[in-house]
């Protein structure tokens, strides 16, 4: 079966991705176009540079997770380092360990620029706050007086997946342009399932979104470090609970993470395997009941219903 594939965005929880994709593989799905949000912009990368589920768990399983939050000198001081790098740095922690990993990992299959990879095979959603918009990279590019054979995928990947306060935004440097700053895809489309759609569809767009019971923040907010937390935790879990149409749901696999949060990069064995699991059972039971042709009737109908 063919199918597209939109992975959202959910920091450490991106995990659980790779279960997924394991489930989709052994129903020998063959992916046409992949697009994703901050870790799920990790995980469409690889799977466009054409890594498999086994391959990727095998990485992830040797990725040093502690090394994702990029400390400097001043991250040593207790509360007033955090503040002083979010007052010159407006982040707290360095982001260039991601993009280092996914650079040596893309090298590997011989991908280092979106040049590199089949026109449309690879949309990665990052967020340009200086100027208000979503990118959608490399799409976008051509705006910045850019092509594709200008990025990186790897530098792609971590633009979208610098969390608001927690990382330092990559600034773009653009001739005749004026600096570019650049943050988390998830500010502005954390599950961009809409990006492949077209109105007849020859082969499905799979979803892969986390869910949660409620969004979990500190009860207690003692400092501004504290407050900032809390905002890029909600804007974050936050997408997990909005509402979504009945098209998109019927499309999508929800991925239970019990309490684990986007920025809990300390995890340990039993939370990774439980993450990958809930992944893995919970595809398999999406597609114990996927019906593409069924799915197709259903939005012809709720398409007509509108247009009365």
């Amino acid at each position: 079966m063919r199918a597209d594939a939109v992975f959202e965005g959910g920091g450490a929880r991106g995990i659980a991705f790779v279960g997924a994709i394991q489930a989709m593989e052994e129903e020998k799905v063959e992916w046409q176009r992949i697009a994703g949000t901050s870790a799920g912009a990790v995980i469409a990368a690889l799977l466009a540079s054409g890594y498999k589920s086994y391959e990727i768990r095998k990485h992830l399983s040797e990725l040093d997770f502690s090394k994702l939050r990029g400390r400097t000198l001043m991250n040593r001081i207790p509360i007033f380092g955090s503040l002083l790098e979010l007052m010159f740095n407006l982040g707290i922690y360095k982001n260039d360990y991601l993009e280092a990993w996914v650079d040596s990992l893309l090298l590997k299959k011989g991908i280092n620029t979106f040049a590199d990879l089949p026109a449309g095979k690879l949309k990665i959603i990052a967020s340009d706050v200086s100027n208000g918009q979503m990118l959608i990279l490399p799409d976008d590019l051509e705006r910045y007086g850019m092509t594709p054979g200008d990025l990186k995928v790897s530098t792609a990947v971590m633009m979208s997946a610098s969390i608001p306060f927690f990382f330092r935004p990559v600034i773009w440097k653009l001739k005749d342009r004026n600096k570019s700053y650049i943050l988390d895809g998830g500010l502005l489309s954390n599950f961009p399932i809409w990006i492949f759609d077209t109105p007849n569809p020859r082969f499905p767009t799979f979803g892969f979104r986390f869910v949660k019971d409620k969004v979990s923040v500190d009860p207690v907010i003692p400092t501004p470090l504290h407050l900032f937390k809390n905002i890029f935790k909600t804007m974050l879990q936050a997408h997990d609970l909005r509402h979504i149409n009945e098209d998109t749901l019927e499309r999508t696999i929800k991925i239970p993470t019990g309490d684990i949060n986007a920025t809990d990069f300390k995890l340990n064995k039993e939370e990774i395997e439980f993450l990958y699991m809930s992944g893995y059972t919970s595809t398999k039971k999406f597609l114990s009941t996927w019906d593409f042709e069924q799915h197709k009737a259903n939005r012809l109908q709720r398409i007509k219903k509108t247009r009365r």
